[in-house]
């Protein structure tokens, strides 16, 4: 036997079982995977945040679309009306309004009820184990407890904090703010003689004093609406080829509970919900001088923040119209039973006339016995101690603000 051949026989095996092994142990080509074995998914990043989310608007909804981009899964704490009470004041809007309101906005993933005011030990130790929270987010505002500490100093200790940019223009207070400057109004004036309030409230004219010598201290409407915010809110889909598009309008002012029931209905009758927005001026004229409190802009984005929602017409017409049926190819135009103005069906130029003689009008039961007009009674009713907590927490941000460079939220 050659012994040279031999040994080169044996190198060549050798060799062709090192690369054979080489070639199971490598990582498979080209994206490949070999049976059985599998990649490890990548742990959702799940980031909390919290709030009292009374008299929820559009500034809300801002700082709830920044946190849920900072993880993959945004869970929010509501805090309870006991805690809001013992720390800021009585709420507007009871826990039960407010989950629903947080439950529907579309970057919401999950709500935890009765959170804490304050971020305590046991909590932030909940969260992490419990919720698997990976990051705490709160707003570049101050949220101090009542012996002036910072309610998330634990939080940013255990370096597990994130901070977002505040929403120009719009605050709770300031909402309050502008209902309590209503009521003054009204009940000085004995009428609706008073320069009105609605375009105040339209184009953002502020009055530090009104004219009878009360300040009112209150920022009316500041909010310059972009068209970068608006795509921001937007779902940015139209609706398929042969989908369903359900049509409700209305004005929407101060966006509640009962707002959103009656979307979430009408979305249900359909594949697409389109929400009309009525004019300043059409709510003026059906309404009174005084309303809306927010302003057409302001309403347009807190509907387009609803998950519910899939699209809104800036400035609809009262009127539903055969053009404008056919233009956004409606097929089924609803009205809630419960609404602000309910006596469109006995005037001679009823809105919805034409989609009723189509038979494609449907009144929807509505869930909720809330209108604009109950929020506003509520604050009415009680507005002292409202007036004291605008004044309070007024002051505290008046600090705050002076001593930092003011940046609007992205």
């Amino acid at each position: 036997m050659d012994v040279l051949g031999s040994s080169s026989c044996v190198a060549a095996c050798l060799l062709g079982g090192l690369l054979l092994a080489l070639s199971l142990l490598s990582p498979p080509l080209s994206g490949a995977r070999l049976p059985g074995i599998r990649r490890r998914r990548k742990k959702p990043v799940r980031v909390y945040m919290d709030g009292c989310f009374d008299m929820m608007h559009y500034g809300h909804c801002n700082a709830l679309r920044q946190a849920q981009a900072l993880g993959d899964q945004l869970v929010v704490g509501v805090i309870s009306d006991h805690e809001i009470t013992a720390n800021k004041g009585p709420p507007v809007i009871p826990l039960h309004e407010r989950m629903l309101m947080v439950g529907a906005v579309k970057w919401v993933d999950e709500v935890i009820p009765d959170a804490p005011y304050a971020i305590t030990e046991e909590f932030m130790n909940k969260l992490f184990t419990e919720y698997n929270i990976d990051y705490i987010i709160h707003g570049d505002d101050p949220c101090l407890l009542p012996d002036g500490t910072d309610a998330y100093a634990l939080a940013k200790k255990a370096g597990r904090y994130k901070q977002i940019k505040r929403t120009e223009g719009v605050s709770s207070t300031d909402i309050v703010g502008r209902m309590l400057l209503c009521v003054r109004e009204r009940s000085l004036s004995g009428s609706h003689n008073h320069a009105s309030l609605q375009r105040q409230f339209s184009h953002g004219h502020s009055q530090k004093v009104d004219d009878v010598g009360f300040g009112t201290g209150t920022r009316i409407s500041h909010f310059l609406p972009t068209s970068r915010r608006i795509v921001q809110f937007s779902n940015g889909k139209g609706p398929g080829p042969n989908a369903r598009i359900v049509y409700i309008d209305g004005a929407f002012d101060l966006f509640h509970a009962g707002h959103v029931e009656v979307l979430r209905l009408a979305r249900e009758l359909g594949d697409f919900l389109l929400v009309g927005i009525h004019t300043d001026q059409t709510i003026s004229a059906t309404q009174g001088a005084h309303r809306p409190i927010m302003n057409l802009h302001e309403r347009s984005l807190s509907v387009l923040a609803c998950r519910y929602a899939d699209e809104v017409i800036i400035g609809a017409p009262w009127e539903v119209s055969k053009d404008m049926i056919t233009t956004f190819n409606i097929s089924l135009v609803v009205h809630g039973t419960v609404a602000e103005y309910m006596d469109f069906s006995k005037e001679e130029s009823n809105p919805y006339a034409v989609p009723m003689a189509m038979g494609i009008y449907k009144q929807l039961n509505s869930p909720l016995d809330i209108t604009t007009s109950t929020i506003i009674k509520r604050i009415v009713s009680n507005h002292e101690a409202y007036q004291k907590r605008n004044e309070k927490k007024e002051a505290s941000e008046k600090r705050y603000y002076e001593t930092k460079t003011y940046v609007s939220g992205d």
